[in-house]
């Protein structure tokens, strides 16, 4: 039974209606990821770089995935071709990433990051979730944690939605 200080739920919304309500939640859930974004960048540091956060995003996966073809990297990072290009030069001038032959084919060039590019990376990430365990502490009450765990394994999905087999849960 609903506790007397909480709102009757709302009808379920039909038709019309229900499409309407989804693209507001859509729109909504877009809002606040991007608030959250903006948010996470001014509290790691990251606009102290002087990098783009498409040239981070790029620096990010080099770190990761060590000695990498572009290709692969725009597969990853979901971007163009030519995108990448303008990332990695951009990279490769603020010294944070090289690019040496393929040993395996010559004609493709293997970018990996410098040392500094790991360290930066580190800070970077280190301070956002440095800012999201203090927010967490500091607005989700105890017995609301459990509803921070299911928010992330459905972001999680979302983040996968069309790249996989997997459906509803």
């Amino acid at each position: 039974m609903p506790s007397p200080s909480a709102p009757p739920p709302a009808p379920a919304p039909s038709g019309t209606a229900a499409a309407g309500a989804g693209v507001d939640r859509a729109q909504r859930l877009n809002d606040a990821i991007r608030r959250l974004r903006a948010r996470l960048r001014s509290e790691s540091g990251q606009h102290a770089t002087g990098l783009t956060p498409t040239q981070l995003t790029v620096l990010a996966s080099v770190v990761r995935e060590g000695p990498v073809t572009a290709a692969r990297l725009a597969a990853l990072d979901h971007v163009s071709a030519q995108s990448i290009a303008q990332s990695l030069a951009a990279l490769k001038a603020a010294g944070l990433v090289r690019t040496e032959p393929d040993p395996s084919d010559g004609r493709k060039k293997l970018t990996s990051a410098a040392p500094s590019a790991a360290e930066l990376i580190e800070r970077l990430l280190a301070g956002r979730a440095a800012f999201l365990a203090r927010a967490i502490d500091e607005v989700v009450r105890p017995e609301e944690r459990v509803d921070v765990d299911k928010a992330i394994a459905l972001l999680e999905r979302l983040a996968r939605a069309g790249l996989d087999d997997e459906g509803p849960a």
